[in-house]
């Protein structure tokens, strides 16, 4: 019984240090975090995180900063046909089908919402194309309400780290929320975002340029050394 509570204990410990020096690191570098997405009003917004699906972020602002001038609440979207919309977007991925949720969301939120775009997360994941990961980002911008949106960064991040199996989205997002404070999350977000971003790429990883990583594997808080 003794070994059990002291291998419990030893567990708690070895999780507590290294989400200190995550969380740490992270405030040092990135304390005032904030989305780079260009959007103008909370229509715009969903919609920009609809086409970042995907999709690189910076080819999506390029086109949301012609599309959002002709575009600003859903009554402006059914004026468009879908072949319009396809030409605004036609240069990121899945434009075909975006086209086509775009539409059908803007006719939803007019029909059922009255152009208003609900704040509840179950709402939010019956309009078309808006998705768990969609609505989470969405809230996390514009709501109080806990939320803690996982990203490829963010499920690749957790990987590394060795919070999480990497099995899919909705287990990490699970084992997310578990290790760090509800406080934090949506700050977290971004932060790890950016980090994985710069620091730790899925691509062209260097082991020695991540910040993170290399804390971690110094006070051997790491099982696995990739």
């Amino acid at each position: 019984m003794v070994f059990k509570l002291s291998l419990k204990n030893y567990r708690i410990e070895f999780l507590e240090k290294k989400i200190k020096i995550i969380t740490d690191t992270l405030n040092f570098i990135y304390p005032n975090p904030i989305s780079s997405l260009y959007f103008t009003n909370e229509f715009t917004l969903l919609i920009a995180i609809l086409l970042t699906s995907r999709s690189q972020e910076k080819k999506v602002n390029q086109i949301t900063k012609l599309l959002f001038k002709k575009i600003q609440k859903p009554q402006d979207i059914i004026q468009l046909s879908v072949i319009n919309i396809q030409n605004y977007i036609k240069h990121i991925g899945l434009y075909n089908k975006k086209s086509i949720n775009i539409y059908d969301l803007s006719i939803t939120l007019i029909k059922k919402y009255d152009g208003i775009i609900p704040k509840n997360i179950f709402e939010l994941e019956s309009l078309p194309g808006i998705g768990h990961k969609t609505a989470s980002v969405f809230l996390s911008h514009v709501s109080k309400e806990p939320v803690f949106p996982i990203d490829t960064h963010i499920h690749r991040m957790m990987f590394r780290w060795e919070l999480s199996n990497g099995i899919n989205i909705r287990q990490t997002e699970k084992d997310a929320k578990r290790f760090f404070l509800k406080k934090n999350w949506k700050k977290l977000h971004l932060q790890i975002i950016s980090y994985g971003k710069e620091y730790s790429p899925s691509r062209g990883w260097n082991p020695k340029n991540d910040i993170i990583y290399q804390k971690l594997v110094k006070n051997n808080l790491l099982k696995l050394k990739r």
